[in-house]
């Protein structure tokens, strides 16, 4: 790898400093850097999937850029993620955040030696499902996004969500609680978890539902084909408040009645990976800190 792009949370002070640091260093090396310029969370400018963009102008990255270098926690990973989808380019996140589940380097220590393993191409590269979710009122469309972790359904104050659940146009149940977690691989160690559901092995392609805080003892998880087209309905008779949110960003009022459609996404993440670490001990090392 010979060229590289910084995507930096800026709001972070240890993110901004590490930056600095990183570009220093791949200079040094003799290799070109460029580092993402701020905007706004709501810029006008579309990405070339249709989707609209959340943090990054992915019209910024180069062409031959050989890697994309994200500096914040899992949050900004997956923004990332979402913002260069489609660009097919290697993403690496250095942790400046608190767990980092998804980042690869999170010690200060680490940084340098990951820089020249990646020069030097010592890595591979682990593709990671994503969801394509969109709201409908009626026949109109009122979001499209992606999502490398998960779609959620999740109530507004303190009423619960009543929603009904089908999986291929087969109804899978009524529900009723605070909302439910439709989740990939990579989601399943997030809030599906929390909410109780199965972890799963991201080099698989499934899609797990997760009710929140259900209402009845028999609502669990189940776990589907990536094949598998989830429609999630808001019960019409049920006047309360809930919203939709793709990896944990921006929330989207949804209404009774509205359709929430689910399905795998033809877009993917390219996730670089140094360490020739299993899942299981993946999952043994970072759930040990939570």
């Amino acid at each position: 790898m010979k060229n590289f792009f910084i995507i930096v949370n800026t709001d972070k002070d240890a993110a901004r400093s590490t930056a600095d640091a990183v570009e220093n260093y791949l200079a040094e090396k003799g290799m070109r850097c460029r580092r993402a310029a701020s905007v706004s969370r709501k810029w006008a400018d579309s990405r070339g999937n249709g989707l609209t963009p959340h943090y990054t102008d992915a019209g910024q990255i180069p062409d031959d850029t050989d890697c994309i270098i994200v500096l914040g926690g899992d949050g900004t990973l997956l923004e990332a993620a979402r913002d260069t989808a489609g660009r097919d380019i290697p993403l690496i996140g250095i942790n400046t955040g608190h767990l980092g589940y998804l980042t690869q380097v999170s010690r200060e220590e680490d940084i340098f030696p990951a820089l020249d393993r990646l020069i030097a191409d010592d890595y591979r590269i682990n593709t990671r499902m994503m969801l394509d979710g969109a709201v409908f009122s009626g026949d109109k469309l009122i979001k499209r996004d992606v999502s490398m972790n998960d779609v959620i359904l999740s109530r507004f104050g303190m009423h619960p969500v009543h929603f009904s659940v089908y999986v291929d146009g087969q109804m899978l149940g009524n529900f009723s609680g605070d909302g439910i977690v439709v989740a990939t691989p990579t989601g399943s160690t997030a809030y599906s978890l929390a909410a109780g559901g199965p972890v799963l092995d991201p080099a698989t392609r499934m899609i797990v539902l997760t009710p929140i805080c259900p209402h009845t003892v028999a609502s669990r998880s189940i776990v589907v084909s990536h094949r598998s087209e989830v429609t999630i309905v808001p019960d019409p008779d049920y006047a309360g408040m809930q919203s939709v949110s793709f990896d944990g960003g921006e929330a989207i009022s949804a209404s009774p009645g509205d359709r929430i459609v689910i399905v795998e996404s033809k877009l993917s993440a390219p996730l670089i990976e140094l360490e020739r670490m299993s899942f299981l001990e993946r999952v043994r090392r970072k759930m040990k800190m939570i």
